[in-house]
């Protein structure tokens, strides 16, 4: 099973101190990684890196994170993340671009999403998508 984890894990997992609330999902990140079944995205990556203050810091980050592959993506990944947030918003779903082009990739390659973002929740009522639970 390959999952594409979101930016909200891998912000609690790159925390220094994790809340224990966040435990739980943070584990289940080091297990993915483990297991070779983490699935990034160039733009989740970017998100992770950007606003990082100390060049030494993002350095560090930035080498650790080129061990995951990018997963390629294609015209129709962009035109289903479209459609995607075209059907959400006509039922006044609102979320980032990102976000759906997070669950366009995982619905067209069958993989899996972790997350603590809520919209997510809220997407799965009008689009295909799968959350790791």
């Amino acid at each position: 099973m390959r999952v594409i984890v979101d930016t909200s894990v891998w912000s609690l997992a790159l925390r220094r101190n994790t809340p224990s609330e966040a435990m739980p999902v943070v584990n289940l990140l080091r297990d993915l990684i483990t297991d070779d079944q983490v699935a990034l995205l160039g733009a989740v990556r970017q998100e992770v890196l950007s606003g990082i203050r100390y060049v030494e810091q993002f350095t560090r980050l930035r080498d650790y994170f080129r061990a995951f592959s990018n997963v390629e993506l294609t015209p129709e990944d962009y035109e289903i993340a479209a459609e995607f947030y075209n059907t959400c918003r006509t039922n006044g779903i609102q979320g980032a671009n990102t976000d759906f082009l997070i669950c366009a990739v995982a619905y067209r390659r069958s993989y899996s999403i972790l997350t603590t973002d809520k919209d997510f929740e809220s997407f799965q009522g009008y689009i295909p998508v799968v959350l790791v639970k």
